[in-house]
Order: structure tokens, then C-alpha cells, then sequence
């Protein structure tokens, strides 16, 4: 049978149809094509990378590592953090295991070159107790405590690094502050029982009373609230104000080696 062309010709509405249909189908191959085939090939389609761990890695190091790996990055944040060297990264987004694709821009927080400042609070006339508490609020640490004779129980004065330190100074996050406490009159006194409590309430028993203390982790303690498990000197013994009481702290129920080492704890 022939074809009549002519029938279909572009004047005749039955060759309109035809040539609007063989431009729909142009345009679905062409379609095809494009998103399966093209567009694809261009993204790199189904081909991820897994972002590693940068977290504690240094700026400097970073650029030429990311390179090996086809990502990049960028800095969107900065803060601080005692645990890290200067200019490491602290955070990363999106975080390592994920699966991105190549060149893709890995956003990073790094740790400031210098720490924030506080201000000291003032912690004169009070307990060893509250000043403690407020050191840690303000993001400090409490250094040694130094007696002095003295008819109350409480901070006489502040220190860093050897110089006295008034109240309101500001200092950078995380510093040690020094107490000089007054005796009460240098009173003795028996040696509470600590064994089988929370170190928690061990260091506020002592520190209440104005005593120092070492702490040595036996084992490991995640998971749950370490214990006493051992301190010196033993319960009922004479302890006078600002002696220090070790205390050997792990797991309810862990033993403590006969040589009783473990792992000095920060106060």
C-alpha cells in the first residue's frame, strides 16, 4: 500500500496532527535523553563520596586532605575549646560517615586562636562550698586552697598564677583561681566515711569542710555515676582543715589494685 504524502500534507488538518505528533515525540526522546542519560553523566549520578572525620584536625592540613577526597570546605563558625589546639576543627557539617557528592563543600567550626574572657566572681566572705560552684558557672577552675588563721571558715582572698585577683577581672575561660581560706581556728576533727558514695557528694562533703582532695579513676566509669570505692585517711581518723583526702573512685563494685594506681582525676 503507498502512502499518500500528499493527504498529510502540512495544509490539510490530518497533516497538522501528524507533524504535531512527530514533534511530541522529538520532544520525548529528546527528554529521555536528557534526564537519563545526560544530566546523569553531568551530576555524577549514584557516585557519593563518604565525608571523613575532620573533627581535631588542623586548619593548615586540612585544604590538602579534602583535595585527595574530591570535597572542599568552608569556615561558618569559630568558638573555643581548652580540649583543642589553636585553629582545629571543632565541628564539621555534614558529619563524617555521611554520603555527598564530589565537591562538595564540608561547613567547619574551628577553635579560636585565643580563649573568651569571664569575669572573676567574688567569692570573699563566702564558703569554699559556693566558691566552688560559682567558679564552675563562670567556666573556671579551682586551684589549691591555701590556710590561713583566721575565726571563720571562708575565702580571704583570690589568686592566679601567684598574684592576687580582684573580683570582676576578666580572665580567659577556663583559668585556675587559687582560694586563701581561713582556718576557723585550725580545727581537727574525725575522718568521715565516704566509701560507697556518689563523687559527687564526697567532694561537696569535703569541700564543706574545707578539705583538699586527689582523685584516682580505677577502670572505667562511663555509663553511670562513679563511687568511693577506697580514700585515706581512713574514717575516724584525726583530719585537721585543708589536709588532702585521696579518694579511689570507679564502678560500684570495682576492686582496687593492691598497688593502688589509677588515673589522676582533674579537681
Amino acid at each position: 500500500m503507498k502512502f499518500d504524502f500528499k493527504k498529510y500534507n502540512r495544509n490539510t488538518l490530518g497533516g497538522l496532527l501528524l507533524h504535531l505528533l512527530l514533534a511530541l515525540c522529538l520532544l520525548l526522546v529528546m527528554a529521555v535523553v536528557y534526564f537519563f542519560a545526560y544530566l546523569p553523566n553531568l551530576t555524577n549520578h549514584g557516585e557519593t563520596i563518604t565525608v571523613p572525620n575532620i573533627e581535631g584536625m588542623q586548619v593548615a592540613q586540612l585544604e590538602e586532605f579534602l583535595l585527595t577526597k574530591d570535597l572542599r570546605y568552608e569556615v561558618n563558625d569559630s568558638s573555643y575549646s581548652s580540649e583543642y589546639p589553636p585553629l582545629t576543627v571543632l565541628k564539621q557539617y555534614p558529619h563524617a560517615g555521611a554520603k555527598v557528592k564530589e565537591g562538595r563543600k564540608i561547613f567547619i567550626s574551628i577553635n579560636r586562636t585565643n580563649p573568651p574572657t569571664v569575669p572573676v566572681p567574688d567569692l570573699i566572705d563566702g564558703s569554699v562550698v559556693n566558691a566552688d560552684a560559682l567558679l564552675r558557672t563562670n567556666e573556671l577552675k579551682r586551684g589549691r586552697i591555701t590556710l590561713v588563721s583566721g575565726p571563720f571558715n571562708v575565702v580571704k582572698e583570690m589568686k592566679m598564677g601567684g598574684a592576687k585577683i580582684e573580683p570582676g577581672v576578666r580572665v580567659p575561660k577556663g583559668s585556675v583561681i587559687d582560694l586563701v581560706v581561713m582556718d576557723g581556728g585550725k580545727r581537727n576533727g574525725e575522718m568521715f566515711d565516704l566509701v560507697g558514695q556518689e563523687l559527687e557528694d564526697a567532694k561537696f562533703l569535703l569541700l564543706g569542710n574545707s578539705y583538699n582532695f586527689e582523685i584516682y579513676v580505677i577502670g572505667d566509669t562511663l555509663g553511670e555515676p562513679p563511687v568511693v570505692l577506697k580514700q585515706k585517711p581512713d574514717p575516724g581518723e584525726n583530719i585537721k582543715v585543708g589536709d588532702i583526702v585521696d579518694l579511689w573512685v570507679g564502678k560500684p563494685g570495682t576492686e582496687v589494685p593492691e598497688d593502688e594506681n589509677g588515673e589522676e582525676e582533674d579537681e
